[in-house]
Order: C-alpha cells, then structure tokens, then sequence
C-alpha cells in the first residue's frame, strides 16, 4: 500500500539533533517555524497514513492526529530535568471506547537517534493489571500461540516489560502461566536506524508492525472491553 507519505525531512532530523545539543528556549523559539514545518507536520502526515493503513486490520485504534502525537512540552513540575522539551516526537493509537487507564496501545516515535516502533500495556492501575493477568492465566495457550508467532518474533523478539521476582498473589507458584503473570508491562518494542525517518520505508515498517502485533493488542485490551471484569483486588 503507498500513500505517497515520503518520510521527514532531513532538515527535521537535524532539528532533532540540534535540539537534544541546546534544549533550551534560546535555541527553540527562533526554530519554531522550522520545528512546525519539518517536524510536527510531517508527523501529521504519517499518522494520518498509518491510520488509513489501520483501517484494514486494527479500525477501532485509528486515532485523530491531534490526539494520537503527544505534546512536545515537557512537564517539568514534578522532574529534576528541566528540559523544557522532549528530544522526539511520538503518537500512541488507543482503542476505541475504551477508557480505562492502563490499556494496550500502538505507538511510535522518531528522534535523532532512531525510530522506535512497538505497542502494548507500559503504565496501568492495579485493578487494570490484575484484569490482563486474569486473562492470561485462563488463556495462556492462546497468548503463548500470538508471542510466537512468526511475525512477532521476527519483528520483534520476545515481549519486554518490568517483571516481578515471584508469581503475584492470588496465582498459584506452579501455573502453566507463571513466566508471564510476573510481568507487570506487557510490550512488543523494536528500534530501527534513524536514516530510515528520511524515507518512504519509515510508513513502511511501521505498517508492517502495528499488523504483526494486531493480536497481541486485541489479547491484552479484550479483558478491558468486558464491562463483567471489574476486578475488587489490588495487584502486586
């Protein structure tokens, strides 16, 4: 599928290593124009290209542009860093009607350093946990099934995540689930070179991606989506 998205600009890029050398107002404000043309609007651009790619194999996460990049401030309240920017730009694709935090997500993000492509659960609230958890522990041969398959594990490898030490409670030591209930973020995550941001194969490998991991995300989002799974215990 083309869709004539031809990549960033090189100058785009160059704002991003430049911007990582002086993040500073000084050095950005003089380069607004530059960032709005080079940087944000061809972001735009290829979300809108990924979302009509989405239209074939995941509808209920295409994601209007000006929703799905995220803002390009840092909040800097509550962090010793006060950079007052981020040194990339990203977009996440959420699904569609649901509105629990912690859900599965498409994302991707292009800096200077490299274009990051993956998707998954990073942050999410207990009750949300132990819902994926459940899910997992009565469907583990299905998860099994979707980790391994051939794209996933071409494409990205194993699936990543912070890990708890032990089984969590409320899960028995010997489950056939065990290696995978320790996990506390579930994620697929890949890092391709940064030469590729200037070219049509950045749309390209994106596309290529969010569809191997299609089931991964519908796995992990399905028991959200069950309005019966409201999960009372707090998770570990």
């Amino acid at each position: 599928m083309s869709t004539g998205f031809p990549g960033f600009p090189s100058e785009g890029i160059t704002f991003l290593r430049g911007l990582a050398r002086n993040n500073n107002r000084e050095w950005f404000l003089p380069r607004k124009p530059l960032f709005e043309e080079k940087v944000k609007r061809p972001m735009w651009e290829l979300v809108e290209a990924v979302n009509t790619a989405m239209k074939e194999f995941a509808p209920d996460y295409m994601t209007d542009p000006a929703k799905a990049i995220y803002r390009f401030y840092r909040d800097t309240r509550f962090s010793k860093d006060k950079s007052p920017y981020k040194d990339h730009i990203a977009a996440s694709f959420p699904r569609r009607g649901l509105t629990c935090e912690g859900a599965a997500v498409y994302y991707f993000a292009v800096s200077h350093k490299n274009v990051g492509i993956g998707g998954g659960v990073y942050m999410t609230q207990p009750q949300t946990l132990l819902a994926i958890r459940n899910h997992i522990a009565e469907h583990v041969g299905e998860f099994h099934k979707i980790l391994q398959a051939r794209p996933v594990r071409t494409l990205f490898g194993e699936m990543h995540g912070e890990q708890l030490s032990r089984v969590p409670k409320g899960f028995a030591k010997d489950h056939p689930a065990e290696n995978l209930l320790r996990f506390k973020q579930f994620l697929l995550y890949s890092e391709l070179p940064v030469d590729l941001a200037t070219t049509p194969e950045l749309y390209v490998e994106i596309r290529k991606r969010f569809r191997a991991m299609a089931p991964f995300l519908e796995f992990l989002n399905a028991p959200l989506l069950n309005s019966k799974n409201k999960p009372k215990e707090r998770a570990d």
